[in-house]
């Protein structure tokens, strides 16, 4: 039914023409560049890659072999190559764990269970030092398996802060709200990368004497700590846009507070603001790129460092074109779940 509305004027018959001609003219060149022209190996010579280089293929065409050729150090970083099997079986878990949670018939108590085995399986494969595994020391981890750890963990711990954080800056106690507001502001002050600035460089002097913690572990409570004072807000937008009369038909009911909130009111507020909570998701998702500033190889920092080397420089465009590929699909997948999960409450609630 859309060709009516491409064609109903001469203005748009124009404008929808000569776009049509531009979509097809791009798609043949991406085709050509893309497929056709492709190269996913280069001969090496007796001394290497550098000895038949690869930019001669650059002028016209898409050099593919640095994928092909660098792809392991994309996904997994520095973590050790012979292990990266581990890395790989982490990163099946996770889109495992995303494929379950997004169905509603294992929307039980159970999956919490089923989301703290698998965190602990990752955890083992990821440190190793136990059933045989060499020990993995967490400055080695990066790559797609070090993105998802970061915000994934940062997404589980920071969504029941904000909670906590959005209901005591609506609490009628002074004290709980001031500190819930001094956090929230203070926090959304400041860019992430301060935060994670802070924590490498910063927190470290303020520790006692002899206790050192983990550079990646100081990353993770920074992102923690600047996602839950943006989700907390978006929350409490939430709260604030459900009518008073279902606090008062709760209280006419002799519900808790805390019974009100959990089976009255956060149920719809969640609901009302799932837009912007995925929004947020995505964002934060894409944020975690920020930790190279302190040292850690995520998705990105991993395929820029592989493009390091001086037969591979000047192909950064089929580099960020295979990363941007990634984070495009877990973003994208994020976006088409939630606008599912919004259609099946919005059923639901008409019911």
């Amino acid at each position: 039914m859309a060709a009516p509305n491409l064609f109903y004027s001469w203005i748009s018959t124009l404008t929808t023409i000569v776009l049509l001609v531009v979509l097809a003219k791009f798609s043949a060149f991406v085709f050509q560049w893309g497929v056709v022209n492709a190269i996913w190996s280069v001969p090496t010579g007796p001394q290497g890659l550098t000895a038949t280089p690869a930019r001669p293929f650059k002028a016209a065409a898409h050099a593919g072999a640095v994928i092909t050729d660098k792809y392991r150090f994309m996904l997994f970083g520095m973590y050790p190559f012979e292990e990266q099997w581990r890395a790989l079986i982490v990163v099946l878990l996770f889109i495992g764990l995303y494929v379950v949670s997004g169905m509603k018939r294992f929307w039980r108590p159970a999956l919490a269970g089923v989301w703290t085995l698998a965190l602990v399986a990752i955890g083992l494969l990821m440190w190793g030092g136990v059933f045989g595994l060499q020990f993995v020391p967490q400055t080695q981890w990066g790559g797609l398996a070090l993105t998802l750890i970061l915000a994934t963990v940062g997404v589980a711990v920071a969504f029941p802060l904000a909670i906590l954080v959005a209901l005591g800056r609506r609490s009628k106690l002074p004290f709980i709200r001031w500190i819930c507001v001094a956090y929230v502001e203070m926090i959304r002050g400041v860019p992430l990368i301060t935060l994670l600035f802070m924590a490498s460089v910063m927190f470290p002097l303020l520790m006692p004497e002899g206790v050192n913690l983990d550079k990646l572990l100081r990353a993770q409570v920074a992102i923690i700590l600047f996602f839950g004072a943006y989700l907390a807000e978006v929350i409490r937008g939430g709260l604030q846009a459900l009518p008073k009369g279902q606090y008062e038909a709760a209280h006419a009911l002799g519900l808790s507070y805390w019974s009100t909130n959990r089976k009255i009111i956060l149920p719809q507020a969640l609901q009302l603001v799932i837009p912007p909570l995925v929004n947020n998701f995505i964002g934060f998702f894409k944020d975690t790129s920020l930790v190279l500033v302190i040292g850690l190889y995520d998705l990105l920092a991993a395929s820029r460092a592989a493009i390091g080397e001086p037969a591979w420089q000047g192909f950064a465009v089929e580099t960020y074109i295979f990363v941007g590929f990634i984070y495009f699909a877990f973003c994208f997948a994020m976006s088409k779940y939630s606008q599912k999960l919004e259609v099946h409450l919005n059923q639901h609630r008409k019911r």
